[in-house]
């Protein structure tokens, strides 16, 4: 595989929202960002990273964060018009995959992930997420997630050796353009409550359940003992509200609720699952689309989401390619 460069999506836009406030969730700060970042570079350098394509904004996050790692890492300002928006770091990701990035860190959460799926639909990517109320973070120490990085963008390792497909969820109302919900579960709401930290499990009415790698996406929002018994790449949707079979709901960090279910049934991937409003279709915590009465929603399982890179199989690549010392005792390295 030729070595290609590593992109960085940092959008300063990102990481604020006051949805996290009212989940009592820390908000992460520019300097919180820019100390990932550098643990993220010293990775990448380690492994064989050159040319890294960035994001270009007024805080100079990756900027500032480069310039120890200058060289042998090669600063590349991606040619974005910011607006201050996701659109932003939609923009990056279709911009990286022009230039051939090798793979992609996404500095954010559900929302940026999402919208640099959209920007690049096979985007291989090393989400980190900077706050706690997120449904799809990677748990990810940033300098293994740079050396995973280092290591693909080298040529060392080829990404299907280092990373898993991502199941995600499209989801259309009334024939509008489908938006992708990179999370685990999709939940249709009675009302508009402004927030998955602010859901009243008496009003949820549905859900649709991903299972994804575990060792890569985390648990889903709603499943408890019925999503665990699911195997990887699977789908469900549950009928929310009479009592039955209790599942755990995470409304919010630290607040785990059990949620009845009426029924449910295998939604196979590639079979929309289509539900009517009124209601609002939460595809994670930062965005919520209103159904209003009559409309449809589809809700499509798909497959092929974005390249989600594995850290513990780019350790495990590192180790093999001599990138650790060996610090037992006699060993060369460990004086």
């Amino acid at each position: 595989m030729p070595p290609g460069p590593v992109g960085v999506i940092a959008n300063p836009a990102s990481g604020k929202d006051i949805r996290r406030l009212v989940a009592r969730a820390p908000v992460s700060t520019d300097a919180d960002k820019a100390a990932v970042l550098r643990r993220f570079f010293a990775g990448a350098a380690a492994a064989g990273a050159r040319d890294i394509c960035y994001l270009p904004g007024p805080h100079r996050l990756a900027e500032d964060a480069l310039e120890p790692f200058a060289p042998p890492l090669r600063p590349v300002p991606l040619p974005v018009p910011l607006t201050g928006s996701a659109l932003d770091t939609r923009n990056a990701a279709a911009a990286c995959r022009e230039r051939g990035a090798a793979a992609v860190l996404v500095l954010g959460g559900d929302g940026t992930c999402r919208a640099a799926a959209a920007g690049w639909p096979g985007l291989p990517i090393l989400p980190i997420s900077t706050g706690t109320n997120n449904v799809f973070p990677l748990a990810c120490e940033p300098t293994a997630a740079g050396l995973a990085a280092g290591l693909v963008a080298s040529g060392r390792v080829p990404i299907e050796a280092a990373a898993v497909r991502c199941p995600v969820i499209a989801v259309e109302v009334d024939g509008e353009p489908p938006d992708l919900a990179l999370v685990d579960a999709a939940l249709v709401d009675e009302a508009f409550t402004g927030s998955r930290a602010v859901w009243r499990p008496a009003e949820l009415r549905a859900a649709l359940l991903l299972r994804s790698d575990p060792a890569v996406t985390g648990l889903a929002a709603i499943g408890g003992a019925l999503g665990l018994a699911m195997p990887a790449g699977a789908a469900i949707a549950l009928d929310l509200g009479e009592p039955g079979c209790p599942v755990a709901a995470a409304l919010a960090p630290g607040l785990i609720v059990p949620v009845p279910v009426r029924s449910y049934r295998a939604a196979p991937f590639g079979e929309a699952v289509e539900w009517r409003g009124p209601g609002i279709i939460a595809l994670d915590g930062e965005r919520e689309r209103r159904l209003l009465p009559g409309q449809r929603a589809r809700l499509l399982p798909l497959p092929d989401g974005p390249r989600l890179i594995d850290p513990r199989r780019a350790l495990a690549h590192a180790a093999r390619a001599g990138l650790f010392l060996d610090l037992t005792p006699g060993a060369p390295h460990a004086d």
